[in-house]
């Protein structure tokens, strides 16, 4: 048993925000049936490379778990038979431009009146209210406005987006969310409801203090590189043969690390107090702290301050993390075997779940790989007249 088996989820999105949110519920049992576009498919199919036998890695890193659809949405054949699809499923999950549904008939109003207990989920740049609902969502686009791209990087450089494409992902997650908590309002109320997603705004949530100082102070916070605004030492450091994070969240933490450092005496030191003192004498501390640091390699700073309970870590590549023991031991990287690409592995299921776990299942699905089967599954098409609804291009 899995938490959302029996949910049915038709999944209209494409590129990472919509295919992430629709992945994480593929993951927790939801049947989830990816519609795309004849010959084309989602547009992250021809991302690369890399590419493996002709397969998308970057497709394949979020579609796992689903059923793929081919619909030609020109086509009125096939928006009748999206409407059947609408009418059948519990979910809907679109990311396209605010306005599109509604311009094939389809917006949330329409699609409410003849399936009022359906969870409709729209995932778009700015959200579908205020002066630039119109515009483009792009994750580069969305991670300057929103102000994380002010805040990474050099102090004195220019500024720079998160290395992954967090907009994307956490506006997919956040409308994971939302999903969730309106099949639960369902549960109690039994009508769906308009869930609105706007990568700007979840921008705005996670900027938590940082916000925060600028409303305390009037002042935006700027770049510090790896340093953080509020905490010392809390960054990252050069040792012997690389780098190392440390993070000194409290002041019982700092004195430990002097101890354990051989600097003793700098917790007397009234530069150096309280985490206040610190964040007011930071480049003092660090004239101090860099050179101690310099004296180990990394290996050897981790476990001697492990062994103290100070938390630090190394900074790992890509290939490091998905082979490192603890994520392997997480079961956070998966096998699978994929029809076209053969061999592979994904990304695991990161909400762990003592009853009702989650799982990786089934590999991404090649374009269309499942059309006959989810018209006959959802919609008794018979394999016949899905045969002619291939030769008439309709799906």
């Amino acid at each position: 048993m899995k938490p959302l088996d029996g949910i049915k989820v038709l999944d209209l999105t494409r590129v990472l925000a919509g295919p992430y949110c629709t992945m994480l519920l593929a993951d927790m049992g939801a049947d989830v049936v990816k519609v795309e576009r004849p010959g084309a498919g989602d547009d992250t199919r021809a991302f690369g490379p890399p590419f493996v036998n002709g397969e998308s890695a970057y497709f394949m890193s979020i579609n796992r778990n689903k059923r793929s659809l081919t619909l030609n949405l020109k086509e009125d054949k096939a928006r009748q038979i999206l409407r059947q699809l609408l009418e059948t499923v519990d979910v809907v999950v679109e990311n396209f431009r605010p306005g599109t549904m509604e311009s094939f008939g389809f917006g949330y109003e329409a699609v409410h009146d003849f399936n009022p207990s359906l969870v409709f989920c729209s995932i778009s740049g700015y959200g579908h209210t205020g002066p630039d609902a119109d515009l483009p969502g792009y994750d580069l686009i969305i991670q300057g406005e929103g102000g994380a791209a002010s805040l990474t990087g050099d102090t004195e450089g220019p500024p720079y987006k998160v290395g992954n494409s967090q907009a994307d992902i956490v506006a997919g997650m956040m409308a994971f969310q939302g999903i969730l908590l309106a099949l639960l309002a369902r549960h109690q109320s039994g009508t769906g409801q308009k869930i609105d997603i706007s990568m700007l705004d979840c921008q705005v949530a996670m900027l938590t203090y940082q916000a925060g100082i600028y409303f305390a102070t009037g002042e935006s916070p700027t770049r510090l590189g790896n340093q953080h605004p509020t905490i010392t030492p809390y960054e990252t450091y050069r040792c012997k043969d690389g780098f190392i994070n440390l993070a000194c969240g409290n002041d019982n933490m700092w004195r430990t690390f002097c101890r354990v450092i051989g600097q003793a005496e700098w917790t007397e030191d009234p530069r150096f107090r309280t985490n206040a003192d610190r964040v007011g004498h930071r480049r003092q501390l660090a004239a101090l702290l860099e050179p101690v640091i310099l004296q180990k390699t990394t290996q050897e700073w981790i476990e001697q301050l492990r062994q103290n309970g100070l938390p630090c870590g190394p900074i790992q590549t890509v290939g490091q993390v998905c082979e490192d023991p603890q994520v392997i031991a997480r079961d956070m990287i998966v096998p699978l075997d994929h029809p076209t690409a053969g061999p592979i592995r994904v990304t695991g299921v990161p909400i762990k779940l003592s009853d009702t776990p989650g799982e990786v299942h089934s590999a991404p699905p090649t374009l269309g790989q499942h059309t006959t089967e989810v018209l006959e599954d959802w919609l008794q098409i018979n394999a016949t007249e899905a045969e002619a609804l291939h030769r008439d291009g309709v799906v």
